[in-house]
């Protein structure tokens, strides 16, 4: 369980880099569900919430990109390196090899 809260931590300030209400906001809502569970003894129903805990996890590291309002119609996003994959360029005539 400490290990998952610790990951969660980790992945939250790696995701939203220099957005201090993000920040806040995400450490908060971590904090307060692991605290709203602490009590729990029931090992099925720990199991399914450190099941969630990873999924939010994956989720948060693999599909969040922070953007930043520029102008009034323009935004700017700012991806994280491990989220950049590399493209296969499209050919329109495929060639037979």
């Amino acid at each position: 369980v400490l290990k998952l809260f610790k990951l969660l931590h980790r992945t939250r300030q790696e995701v939203f880099k220099n957005d201090t209400k993000a920040l806040e906001a995400a450490r908060q809502k971590i904090n307060e569900e692991f605290r709203n569970n602490r009590d729990e003894t029931s090992e099925e129903k720990i199991n399914e919430l450190l099941k969630i805990g990873s999924d939010v996890e994956v989720i948060l590291r693999t599909s969040v990109i922070q953007a930043v309002h520029t102008d009034s119609d323009k935004i700017v996003l700012i991806p994280r390196k491990d989220l950049l994959q590399d493209n296969t360029p499209y050919i329109d005539k495929p060639t037979k090899k």
